[in-house]
């Protein structure tokens, strides 16, 4: 990739660092994805040069914690506080404008090298026993270029505790369409229930979509500026489907297995260099699960569980 980062005197000639660390690049056909050591994160994905996700430079870490896995929790927990056979867990407190831990325990750690081809890359990272969660768990990460040129990830927790574990996993993209008005496009996802949160962005109830909640017809993303999990989701052949698309009839889609029942809709100004932002959060549970039991799961000592989710597009020659 090309650097953006101002160049060291003291780093030799040809090495190049990266604030997200090793960058993993996979290539097949006109498909092209940089994957972060830090979080598991996928900084890029594009087809035919057409940028599908939004990125960032060499010297950033990823803003909005845009393209980063979430283990093993994702979202939020309020006030970083659950509890564990009655006994208060705490954890630290990541987002303090809101004062709720936020994340998962993954976003500033490192990964491990556990395959790599042209084709794909595995990652790996460990959660080990802490304040707030007394439990050795692993978060494996695959990124698949496939034979149609889409993105597939796979993300597999596993416990090495000797008791049950609680975990939610998900994921962080924002999707784009190249150089495309993000205002022009129009968003589509087949949910049928929002969750209602307080200003502290932890839901409080459910209820049927309505207004700007509601995208099973579409609306026009520069219309919006919502922050909101959904559920109730239709899955066809497996997969339930979320799309973005522009009025020259080109589109992006992020799909997820029926393993992720919610996913978290997100448009924001604020993304540094863009003036508007869609980020599409395919999750197993909403925000704040380790309390309310929603979509919550516990892994037993020994087991694994794996969530799959994944990114195509249609680009005229090159879908």
């Amino acid at each position: 990739m090309t650097s953006s980062a101002t160049p060291d005197a003291s780093i030799p000639a040809g090495f190049q660092t990266y604030a997200t660390g090793r960058q993993y690049e996979l290539r097949r056909g006109d498909a092209f994805a940089v994957v972060t050591e830090l979080a598991a994160g996928l900084r890029l994905y594009s087809r035919a040069g057409v940028q599908l996700t939004e990125t960032y430079g060499d010297a950033e870490i990823s803003p909005g914690a845009a393209g980063i896995t979430l283990a093993p929790w994702a979202n939020r927990v309020e006030d970083g506080v659950w509890y564990l056979d009655g006994k208060k867990q705490q954890l630290d407190i990541t987002e303090v404008s809101r004062n709720n831990a936020s994340h998962g325990l993954l976003r500033n750690s490192a990964y491990s090298l556990v395959d790599e081809s042209q084709y794909s890359v595995t990652l790996e990272a460990t959660v080990f026993p802490q304040h707030g969660y007394p439990f050795l768990v692993r978060h494996r990460v695959q990124y698949l270029l496939a034979e149609d040129l889409g993105l597939e990830v796979r993300q597999t927790l596993i416990n090495d505790s000797n008791a049950p574990a609680p975990f939610v996993l998900g994921a962080h993209p924002y999707l784009r369409l190249g150089d495309a008005d993000v205002d022009q496009l129009t968003l589509t996802v087949a949910a049928g229930i929002r969750l209602v949160a307080d200003r502290r962005l932890i839901p409080r109830s459910s209820e049927p979509v309505s207004g700007d909640s509601d995208f099973r017809s579409g609306q026009r993303v520069g219309d919006l500026e919502i922050d909101v999990a959904l559920t109730d989701l239709t899955f066809d052949g497996g997969a339930a489907r979320h799309v973005l698309s522009a009025p020259d009839g080109r589109s992006v889609t992020l799909w997820q297995d029926e393993s992720c029942g919610y996913v978290h809709i997100f448009v924001t100004t604020e993304l540094p260099g863009r003036p508007r932002a869609v980020a599409i959060e395919p999750m197993t549970g909403p925000a704040n699960a380790f309390n309310s039991g929603d979509g919550l799961r516990w892994l037993s000592a020994g087991e694994t569980f794996t969530m799959a989710w994944g990114i195509d597009a249609v680009l005229g020659g090159a879908g």
